[in-house]
């Protein structure tokens, strides 16, 4: 099966992110959102990156424009998927939203259609038993920022066959990424330890064993994270991080019970670098500080 038209469900930041990327690699992409105003500032945050690459010198400023008209937006989910080869699902991480998202898009999608998850914890054959095509349904978890992070996590569900797990290698391929393969696990392999790790560092603050700032600096420095845990965490939002710690601690056990800091944290609403406040505090300027 040769993949030459994506439809990607969601606009949020992983959503336009892995549009821009499959744009990029020469797919025509559909990119769906419920909300007109999601569409529009994915648009307006595709555009800011694709000129980021131009000014850098990545990027020549026609293929940009190439780029640019290779996606479509619409808030119509049957007008984005009607035509696709492969769907990316990428709605918000809410298990009763995307089993309702797989159905639609099992009714409304060619039989050919495969349909990934960008879930970075749900079951996989949980989602796929939501169709009537449950060999055609993998994990695809992309990292943020998906135009810069190498790594695509594929999870395969119970009844996903070979030739998916094939055709899902090589889309991630043919979007310039690395990929690992796993059983249908919760949290796969990366959430399952990175939750591990924001608890632990967590955990650390709490006790009066270090401050944040040292946390982060022993994980780069002395363990070769690009990041460490705690910048992460705010980078990734800490409600997400919150929604994954309980998720996993449901599934696999009290060692990813989170801190009580960090729940009155996102009951606050300071939820990390999108909301100005976290672990750290941020301002549009000069970041963190």
């Amino acid at each position: 099966m040769s993949v030459e038209r994506i439809a990607v469900l969601g606009a949020g930041t992983m959503g336009h992110g892995i549009a821009q990327v499959a744009a990029m690699s020469g797919f025509a992409v559909a990119l769906q959102d419920v909300s007109e105003d999601a569409l529009s500032r994915a648009q307006g945050q595709i555009a800011w990156s694709l000129e980021r690459l131009v000014e850098k010198g990545r990027l020549e400023r026609a293929d940009a424009q190439q780029v640019t008209e290779r996606i479509r937006t619409t808030t119509v989910l049957a007008e984005a998927v009607a035509e696709a080869d492969f769907v990316i699902e990428a709605v918000p991480e809410q298990l009763e939203l995307k089993l309702s998202v797989f159905g639609e898009v099992d009714r409304l999608a060619p039989p050919h259609a495969v349909i990934v998850s960008n879930t970075s914890q749900f079951s996989i054959t949980r989602l796929a038993a939501a169709t009537g095509r449950p060999d055609r349904v993998c994990g695809m978890h992309f990292f943020n920022p998906p135009a810069l992070m190498k790594l695509v996590e594929i999870a395969r569900g119970e009844r996903t066959s070979d030739e998916t797990h094939r055709v899902v290698e090589e889309t991630a391929a043919r979007m310039g990424k690395e990929t690992v393969t796993c059983k249908d696990s919760p949290g796969f392999i990366t959430t399952r330890l990175i939750g591990l790790l924001w608890v632990e560092a967590l955990r650390v603050v709490e006790e009066g064993v270090a401050s944040p700032e040292d946390i982060d600096k022993a994980c780069r420095l002395g363990l070769g994270h690009a990041m460490g845990p705690l910048e992460t965490a705010d980078w990734s939002g800490l409600d997400v991080a919150l929604a994954v710690a309980d998720s996993l601690k449901e599934r696999l056990g009290e060692r990813f019970l989170t801190t009580p800091t960090h729940r009155n944290l996102v009951h606050a609403g300071f939820v990390g670098r999108k909301a100005g406040k976290g672990i750290y505090t941020y301002d549009n300027e000069s970041g963190k500080h």
